[in-house]
């Protein structure tokens, strides 16, 4: 198996083929709309224009971000509670809690 860094945690996750596909897909979206508002402040557009394409951004980050934590707690949260280990619920919390400042 191959060595896989995390930026936060030990732990890893193995995911199908599909969910990491479509989390690779929006991801790569994300890129392209990131550099598509880099290019925008280098041509000088104009600010509102660019703050249309940054709420756009801030949208798929979010919408990322709920099929990220639905497929958690649909496997790894479930799981782990399945196994016993009552932490997770905690851990979920303290997640949930970072993700709505």
């Amino acid at each position: 198996m191959e060595d896989k860094k995390t930026c936060c945690s030990n732990k890893t996750k193995e995911r199908s083929d599909e969910e990491y596909k479509d989390l690779i897909h929006r991801l790569n979206r994300i890129e392209g709309q990131i550099r598509g508002i880099k290019g925008m402040v280098e041509r000088d557009a104009y600010c509102t224009d660019i703050l249309v394409q940054v709420s756009a951004v801030t949208a798929a980050l979010n919408s990322f971000n709920r099929v990220l934590l639905a497929n958690h707690i649909r496997t790894c949260v479930t799981d782990d509670i399945k196994a016993g280990k009552e932490e997770t619920v905690d851990e979920l919390l303290a997640t949930l809690q970072k993700l709505m400042k």
